[in-house]
């Protein structure tokens, strides 16, 4: 699949080569917007962006690493991309709201559709609460704890995607299981 010669017939626009993307490529681009954002609407949104993404940018690809980790870290970047602007929402909203404008806050119950088969919890709330501290963490944590627990990707290819050291890469992951264990940990004894 990563041949040169079907990169070409990329780069040269052939229907066939885009269809044979798309037939390997959805269901794994579709999987992975759906761990980083946990809402199949949204996911299906951000895949069909990282394919024209895709389109318009493999002229330039330089063929430095995988076409598949090529793709991978289009879709991440994506995600985040989405993620960063919906929290923008979210401080534009709350500003609003404390200037007196009646503009109610995004919708709260977001993170609790998740049909992510790597995710098998006994309920939704558990998943919300978990979707909801992940989203907490700091993009580089919540990147690093998303590619390794969710997506099961090894330190060697979140190195590959990110750039980042393996050492960073661990650093990063220790402290996103800090930090959502503190998080949780809060909730529980609020709850209580």
């Amino acid at each position: 699949m990563e041949d040169s010669n079907f990169i070409d017939e990329l780069r040269s626009g052939h229907q066939a080569a885009y269809s044979k993307l798309i037939d390997v490529y959805k269901d794994k681009i579709f999987y992975t917007c759906l761990s980083f954002v946990p809402n199949k609407e949204d996911a299906e949104d951000i895949a069909q962006e990282v394919f024209i993404e895709i389109f318009k940018s493999i002229k330039k690809f330089k063929e430095n690493s995988a076409l598949s980790t090529w793709i991978y870290r289009i879709a991440t970047n994506k995600c985040l991309e989405f993620i960063r602007k919906k929290n923008t929402k979210k401080r534009f909203a709350f500003l609003q709201v404390i200037n007196g404008n009646d503009i109610s806050l995004t919708n709260s119950n977001y993170f609790t559709e998740v049909n992510h088969p790597g995710i098998i919890l006994e309920n939704k709330e558990k998943t919300k609460l978990l979707f909801y501290a992940i989203n907490q963490l700091p993009e580089s944590q919540r990147l690093v704890f998303t590619l390794h627990k969710l997506e099961g990707k090894s330190y060697q290819e979140i190195n590959d995607l990110t750039g980042k050291s393996i050492s960073s890469i661990e650093s990063l992951m220790f402290r996103a299981k800090k930090k959502l264990q503190e998080l949780l940990v809060n909730y529980y004894k609020n709850e209580i």
